[in-house]
């Protein structure tokens, strides 16, 4: 059993989690809506500590990350467990297990991961990703310390539902996240995870006010949230509160989990895009083959800097300074 950070003690044996924003309060042998932390004594566990569910070398773009490192590849960790409980889930059979009934668990540390990163081809570090890397904070936080330590960096794709402090604790030690940000709707969040929507806003705001490289990922569902209106403020938010050059990744969906929903069609997709381009410099589409809307253009001359099919990359007009060949201006691309 390993203790789990940011919690405290209250009344009869009752521990209160204070990782994210549920600040589930339990009672002895009760596990939070995460399902991996425990009440155990009057001692909250993390009951994932030095145990993965999978591990594999992806490529950056797979995260996705287009403007961190594009071309190399990470290698990937996860494990159990997820603080929302999204009905259209992609890796619902890990994020929504519970850890004390999952059987596929490998128990490797720390030090065994990383040496692991260091050995493998054409990789700039360690993702935390496939469950939400939050709920095993306390593994996620001990292995960034020592891939920072060893020169490598440290990518987290998450949901975005932390509370501010343990994000504050982790942020010197990742170098790129990609949030998801499922709707701008709070009715979507409630209906379709369980949880709200303005602790992600506030992650996001976190993040674009730190060092940290940022990305997002909308998986666009068709009648839930491609709504034009809601899109329009949605893109608004993230120009005037993140960033204009942030990128946004428009995902295609298609039926997961216990959510029918037709596949979103193209048309939809090409839609948004372009409402997003009027307001956002880089914006792509995934899950779709469309190697324009994959590809990445100079926001001063429109230049195409980086070329992508799939996950074959091909930086074009990029410079080992990260910058535009053609006009000399500065690309939001870290290389």
């Amino acid at each position: 059993m390993h203790e789990a950070l940011f919690y405290s003690k209250t009344t009869n044996g009752q521990v209160e989690c204070e990782l994210c924003p549920w600040n589930c309060i339990l009672s002895d042998s009760q596990t939070g809506i995460c399902k991996v932390r425990t009440n155990h004594g009057g001692v909250l566990i993390t009951e994932v500590y030095n145990k993965v569910a999978a591990l594999g070398s992806d490529p950056i773009e797979k995260k996705p990350l287009y403007h961190f490192y594009p071309g190399k590849n990470i290698l990937s960790v996860g494990e159990v467990g997820c603080n929302l409980q999204c009905s259209f889930c992609q890796n619902h059979r890990i994020s929504q297990c519970k850890a004390s009934e999952f059987s596929g668990f490998h128990n490797i540390s720390s030090k065994k991961i990383v040496k692991e990163a260091l050995k493998t081809w054409n990789n700039i570090g360690i993702a935390y990703t496939y469950n939400e890397p939050f709920t095993f904070y306390e593994f996620l936080l001990e292995t960034a310390q020592l891939t920072h330590s060893k020169g490598l960096k440290n990518v987290v794709v998450s949901n975005g539902y932390i509370n501010e402090k343990p994000l504050q604790k982790l942020l010197p030690f990742i170098d790129a996240f990609n949030i998801d940000l499922k709707a701008f709707s709070n009715d979507f969040y409630k209906k379709y995870t369980k949880g709200k929507l303005q602790p992600v806003l506030n992650t996001l705001k976190q993040i674009a006010e730190s060092p940290a490289h940022l990305e997002i990922t909308t998986l666009v569902i068709p009648g839930l949230n491609d709504d034009i209106t809601e899109f329009e403020s949605m893109v608004n938010w993230i120009a005037t509160e993140l960033g204009e050059s942030v990128p946004l990744h428009l995902s295609r969906y298609y039926p997961q989990y216990k959510l029918n929903a037709p596949a979103t069609s193209i048309e939809t997709l090409i839609t948004l895009y372009d409402v997003a381009k009027t307001q956002l410099q880089h914006v792509y589409l995934g899950n779709v083959s469309d190697k324009e809307r994959s590809t990445t253009y100079c926001a001063n001359c429109n230049a195409p800097l980086i070329s992508r099919n799939h996950y074959d990359t091909e930086i074009i007009t990029l410079d080992a300074d990260g910058k535009c060949k053609k006009c000399g201006a500065p690309a939001a691309v870290i290389i």
